[in-house]
């Protein structure tokens, strides 16, 4: 494992995908952080000390999966307090053209405008981007269209199997980012096999959660 800590936008989804702000399936806060669906902006919540935005990898259901995400949320939680976290997760498609193109655009936009909502929403919460490969490109592509006072607003970006590692977080101090890429796993590599090293993020769960929660000042 390498460790680095080094305009409101227009929703545009294509044709057939849910926007991140509509078709929402309740999951009140702390219910269930292993479900693979979170949508904790819109649950009815009250605001979290944390807010976790989350982009799951290619082919992977709900909208966080179920592996790497609630290994993630989970970790967190167990050091902060269920109820002082609030996970959403990025509506977009997930496909392996997406990939392709170096990480859905329309994911990306989502994934902006979900920071852009939890900053006006909750002014005094601290916002996580945060994505597992494919995931992990919507970050690097998100953190572009983010307006400045929002961006000042990220308090920590973690990414998992990244596949422009080790490309920085445009716009966000290194300071601010953790870059979790196993040994071995050729998508971090800057390959495009998937094997069982960038199936094994879970296992650094336990650390990014410290990252995230040190950073949070918590």
């Amino acid at each position: 494992m390498l460790l680095l800590l080094p305009s409101l936008l227009a929703l545009l989804p294509l044709a057939g995908v849910a926007s991140p702000l509509s078709s929402v399936r309740a999951n009140k806060r702390g219910t269930n952080l292993s479900s693979e669906t979170q949508n904790g902006l819109l649950d009815g919540s009250p605001c979290a000390p944390i807010t976790l935005i989350w982009a799951r990898g290619t082919n992977e259901i709900g909208n966080v999966g179920l592996r790497t995400g609630p290994s993630f949320f989970k970790a967190v939680a167990d050091i902060i307090g269920p109820k002082n976290l609030a996970v959403h997760g990025v509506t977009y498609p997930a496909g392996k053209l997406g990939f392709l193109s170096g990480g859905s655009a329309e994911g990306s936009r989502n994934m902006a405008e979900l920071a852009e909502l939890a900053a006006k929403q909750c002014p005094e919460t601290k916002i996580v981007l945060s994505g597992y490969s494919q995931g992990a490109q919507l970050v690097h592509r998100a953190a572009k269209l983010l307006s400045a006072a929002t961006a000042t607003r990220i308090s920590s970006v973690v990414v998992f199997g990244d596949p422009y590692h080790p490309a920085a977080i445009p716009g966000i101090p290194d300071w601010k980012v953790a870059t979790f890429c196993r040994k071995g796993d050729n998508i971090c590599e800057g390959g495009m096999r998937i094997g069982q090293a960038h199936r094994e993020y879970p296992q650094d769960a336990p650390a990014a959660a410290e990252f995230v929660v040190k950073q949070s000042g918590l």
